[in-house]
């Protein structure tokens, strides 16, 4: 990790902070602030990092934002994203080869796969310092906390390494880890994870699961271990295949596992499979808290480092974060696999960052029959975690770019009718809030790949419409109308927080009917947390607040959607969680102690509880 900070400040990407700043709050809201800023910012190097909770200091800096920049992911992927997804195509399209020259350049590409072969080495700098048995204690590491209504200190950028019972398929996740106690660790893995279906093996044989996990070292390792591979593809054979060079790694102290070997930070373990422990709330990237629930536990049995290791962690909440970065890289690099897994006549796919990747997806095909569009739909909906898009919006190929957003929103409005709409049921992210089931709930595709006939209608200004709409539904306070040089505008309606009781969506319908000559596509939001006028997050939380089985109704051709909190009702029975805020004193201090606080971008992504601005 070294060699990426000595990179980094090479090209201009590194930012040394010397003040001392506290592991509770401060330094993630710093480097939350800092991702933020236009470009992503810069990686952030905490010399000093303190706790005052117990009173304590660290020799261990904490690095942070690593991945915060497109030009920080092509120096730890020492590629472009657009050569690595050439080569992963070139391997995926082998075909037998004609002559001489065809045979070298089929058997050069096919060398390629001698580097995904791990390779194990002895005398690993990862285990220069060892702390075995009773010498383990985490609380010796400068683990963050990230939001005031975490449970306690999470791990957030380690490498989990896991294997089946039989030792043949091996898996590297990316998964936060509560710090139950100095030598317990909470895992949480979700139900579709490699790493579950390999703990309910050693479930039902009634053994121990060994896990380790890795903390620093090459940062790609990092995003190999978060990158959508198919079931049964070790992650770090992707490593070596981008890197051209083996992974080397190294048999860890007290468990089964390999690890790499230039790790700065290695904690090793077993889980008892038939014990678990309450783990969260914890506020993650989709910009809520996930709820409290029972996870397994990891107890720590051995903890190595390199003689001078640096911390790495990320930071979780509302868009734009890091994962926006290593989310382009994912999406460049995969997008071959995903047009020869199902999804023929894929052109191109884009991830929003404000649609936090599973909440929004935009495509473009090349529709070759009727209904093509609608199969790669349900093609996506079944094909790894593209599973767990919730939203999709397919266009042909002589749509705008997919990047650019303003002139796609107006090409789909004005190509929008309701037999676009494509309304299904599946798998879901397992943080998603907004399903009644538990990762589990309806999905909305909008199909603009062919023509279609949209109704004519009357526009209204904001102003009129919303004493239009406020002379019949009192509890709308505010209107706003985006796309109103198209077709089919949608009508942001900010009302009440009362609102969203169970029968008020159906209720809302019965009450507009009259005024269905005035709306296309009717959002109602909550007005107490909604600036009206920043679009940017308004799609953020609309993606995130709606199930699209309970909270889109059509009738007299007019859409509507309810993305309004929701309450404890039979249509939602599971507890709406709180969103993640930074907390405004912490925000004072890191002030006080010098730092530039932006107070525009506070309002502009909802930094702060007082930072929402509201419309008038």
């Amino acid at each position: 990790m070294q060699q990426m900070i000595d990179l980094f400040a090479k090209h201009g990407e590194l930012e040394i902070i010397d003040t001392p700043l506290d592991i509770y709050l401060e330094i993630p809201h710093l480097a939350y602030l800092e991702v933020k800023k236009k470009g992503g910012g810069k990686a952030l190097l905490f010399t000093n990092p303190v706790d005052s909770k117990r009173g304590n200091s660290f020799s261990m800096p904490v690095l942070m934002n690593i991945f915060g920049s497109f030009k920080r992911v092509e120096l730890i992927a020492s590629n472009s994203p657009e050569s690595i997804a050439k080569m992963i195509k070139e391997l995926l399209n082998l075909s037998p080869p004609k002559g001489v020259k065809g045979i070298f350049s089929a058997l050069a590409r096919f060398g390629r796969l001698y580097y995904t072969l791990p390779k194990m080495t002895k005398n690993a700098p990862a285990q220069t310092v060892r702390f075995l048995g009773k010498e383990v204690d985490l609380y010796s590491l400068p683990i963050l906390t990230t939001w005031e209504g975490d449970a306690a200190p999470f791990i957030t950028m380690g490498q989990v390494y896991t294997q089946d019972l039989n030792g043949k398929k091996k898996n590297v996740g990316m998964y936060r880890l509560q710090v139950h106690s100095k030598n317990e660790l909470g895992l949480h893995w979700q139900v579709h994870k490699d790493s579950t279906h390999f703990f309910n093996e050693y479930k039902k044989a009634g053994e121990k699961m060994p896990v380790s996990i890795a903390l620093g070292g090459d940062a790609l390792y990092t995003w190999c271990g978060q990158a959508p591979l198919p079931n049964g593809i070790y992650e770090l054979m992707l490593y070596g295949l981008i890197k051209r060079t083996r992974p080397k790694v190294v048999r860890c102290l007290s468990n089964p596992l390999s690890v790499p070997s230039t790790a700065d930070i290695v904690i090793e373990g077993w889980v008892d499979t038939l014990k678990t422990k309450e783990e969260g709330p914890f506020g993650d990237h989709t910009g809520f808290y996930t709820p409290i629930e029972h996870y397994p536990v990891l107890k720590v049995s051995a903890i190595t480092m390199k003689s001078k290791p640096i911390y790495p962690a990320t930071v979780v909440g509302k868009p734009p974060l890091e994962d926006k970065y290593m989310g382009y890289l994912t999406e460049r690099v995969f997008l071959p696999l995903l047009q020869m897994s199902g999804a023929s006549g894929l052109v191109d796919y884009n991830m929003p960052e404000n649609g936090v990747f599973h909440n929004l997806i935009l495509a473009k095909i090349a529709p070759q029959y009727y209904g093509h569009a609608r199969q790669i739909m349900h093609a996506f909906w079944g094909v790894g975690q593209m599973s767990f898009v919730k939203h999709a919006i397919f266009v042909g190929q002589e749509a705008p770019p997919l990047e650019d957003y303003q002139a796609l929103f107006e090409y789909v409005l004005n190509h929008f009718s309701l037999d676009s709409l494509v309304f299904s049921e599946g798998v879901c992210d397992a943080l998603d809030h907004a399903s009644p089931s538990y990762a589990y709930g309806g999905k909305l595709g909008i199909d603009i790949s062919t023509k279609n006939s949209s109704r004519d209608f009357t526009l209204l200004g904001d102003e009129e419409l919303k004493n239009k709409i406020q002379s019949i539904m009192p509890s709308a306070l505010l209107v706003r109308q985006y796309g109103t040089n198209t077709q089919n505008p949608i009508a942001i309606i900010g009302v009440k927080s009362n609102f969203s009781g169970d029968k008020n969506l159906q209720e809302c319908v019965s009450v507009l009917a009259p005024l269905k000559q005035y709306l296309k596509i009717a959002v109602f939001v909550d007005e107490a947390k909604n600036d009206l006028d920043n679009g940017y997050m308004l799609l953020w939380r609309v993606v995130n607040n709606i199930d699209a089985r309970r909270d889109i109704c059509i009738c007299d051709e007019v859409v509507h959607v309810n993305a309004c909190d929701k309450s404890h009702s039979p249509s939602h029975p599971r507890e709406w969680p709180k969103e993640t805020d930074c907390t405004k004193s912490v925000i004072e201090s890191l002030r006080q102690k010098g730092f530039e606080i932006d107070d525009e971008m506070l309002h502009k992504y909802h930094i702060c509880n007082s930072s929402r601005t509201k419309s008038t």
